[in-house]
């Protein structure tokens, strides 16, 4: 168990690039998913299935939300115990973790097989895509339990000090999408199906690695099969922590959901095949950003646990100062090339092209803010205080953008949809600056106290 010990004393500028930098790359191998799904389909199929991935979108964020449910829940419950030497305790997280990673995986699937036409169709699914989006879906949510796994016991390989290994996870996943899609949608002539085929059997593959992990030597944390069994209080302590990021990414699957609609209002089909291209842009921007959060979480969490909390200022300091950088080169990228990078996605559809890169610029406009937010409110994850993250994480989400959703189109037609975006990210961070000022008070007297 030594290997935790760096965590409360190793330079914090060394250690967290040590831990975010591979969380940075996994994530953003991580991102490949979605977007090397969006390119290979629209050259290989077309706008209209673009459209057809879009739309499920909001299925396959949900998926992902139970994931970081337990996994993000269990990975902080788990950095906590180690700082507070209860090795016996971050054990039973992890075996409680695997075991409501299955079932949870097990009632998705069944319930979203059972309800999936009538789902897509609530989400804006009309007659020319609901074919593209059924033969996508099914086979995701057919392989729902191997993304559930790789993904939310990921997590916990972090908080298990290493890192590394948690990159190569998302390694794994994302190099064998990317050799998978274009041999099933262009040499077997698979379509969108072997564009979903491509992706479950990389998520199959790293749900295996990760498991390999927690049996082998390299782990300090193992898999007994008396903590698979589940505990109320273990149970309940995962999710009052996880809830944050569960909120944050169910409030996502609800706004692509009132976005679609207003898109197809607005714009038709390709307007949603347009904020599709976003979504991946915006993905690839922020995945570095959850990098850092991933990163971070573990050694915010050990040296609050451990009554450190200089080094807890420090980690979050230069945690924000990484997160704004990367999202400000985002932000200058797109600003400049908007046409380049739509074009990326489908060369020879021109209304697609005016339409999204119009809707890129305005919709990432207040990108160099972001950083700041999420990082800021993971941070109080990453304390245990639950309710302050959800609650900043759902105001960027959530309270301020959704009304504007429902408002801005009303006055500015497609652009209002667009426009919704930046305003809520300026506002929501308006909110996390105050809840930061007075937790970095609130520290500041710990520290005097200790």
């Amino acid at each position: 168990m030594d290997r935790s010990k760096q965590l409360g004393e190793e330079k914090i500028g060394k250690l967290l690039l040590k831990f975010s930098i591979p969380a940075i790359v996994g994530m953003l191998v991580n991102a490949l998913y979605n977007i090397v799904d969006r390119i290979f389909v629209g050259q290989g199929v077309g706008s209209l299935a673009i459209s057809g991935i879009a739309i499920t979108f909001p299925i396959t964020t949900v998926i992902m939300a139970f994931g970081m449910l337990v996994g993000i829940g269990g990975a902080a419950l788990v950095s906590i115990r180690l700082g507070q030497k209860r090795y016996d305790a971050a054990e039973e997280i992890v075996g409680n973790a695997l075991t409501l990673l299955i079932i949870i995986s097990l009632l998705i699937m069944i319930f979203g097989l059972f309800f999936e036409k009538r789902i897509l169709i609530s989400f804006g699914a009309g007659d020319a895509v609901i074919k593209y989006a059924q033969d996508y879906i099914t086979i995701i949510l057919l392989g729902v339990t191997f993304q559930s796994v790789g993904f939310g016991m990921n997590n916990l390989i972090r908080a298990d000090a290493n890192p590394r290994t948690a990159m190569f996870t998302m390694l794994i996943g994302a190099i064998t999408n990317t050799i998978l899609d274009p041999v099933f949608i262009f040499v077997f002539h698979m379509g969108i199906k072997g564009a979903a085929i491509a992706t479950i059997i990389s998520q199959a593959l790293s749900a295996i690695w990760v498991l390999s992990y927690f049996f082998s030597k390299k782990s300090m944390l193992k898999i007994h099969r008396k903590n698979l069994k589940l505990k109320k209080n273990v149970v309940l302590s995962i999710f009052s922590i996880g809830i944050s990021p569960f909120s944050m990414q169910i409030a996502a699957s609800i706004v692509t959901i009132i976005l679609n609609k207003s898109l197809v209002e607005y714009g038709g089909d390709i307007a949603v095949a347009a904020m599709g291209i976003i979504n991946s842009v915006s993905m690839l921007i922020l995945m570095p950003i959850f990098g850092i959060n991933q990163g971070s979480q573990p050694i915010i969490g050990y040296n609050y646990g451990a009554q450190k909390y200089d080094r807890v200022k420090l980690t979050l300091k230069l945690a924000i100062l990484g997160a704004t950088a990367i999202c400000t080169l985002g932000f200058v990228m797109v600003q400049l090339f908007p046409v380049a990078i739509i074009s990326i996605f489908n060369k020879t559809d021109k209304e697609l092209i005016k339409i999204g890169s119009n809707g890129l610029r305005i919709f990432l406009s207040m990108f160099p803010i972001v950083g700041f937010q999420i990082v800021s409110a993971n941070y109080f994850q990453a304390v245990g205080k639950p309710k302050h993250s959800m609650f900043l994480s759902l105001s960027r989400q959530v309270i301020i953008l959704i009304p504007l959703l429902f408002i801005l189109p009303r006055m500015f037609k497609l652009k209002g949809v667009w426009l919704a975006g930046p305003v809520s990210d300026f506002l929501s961070s308006l909110i996390t600056a105050v809840f930061l000022l007075f937790e970095i008070r609130n520290l500041n007297q710990k520290h005097e106290v200790a």
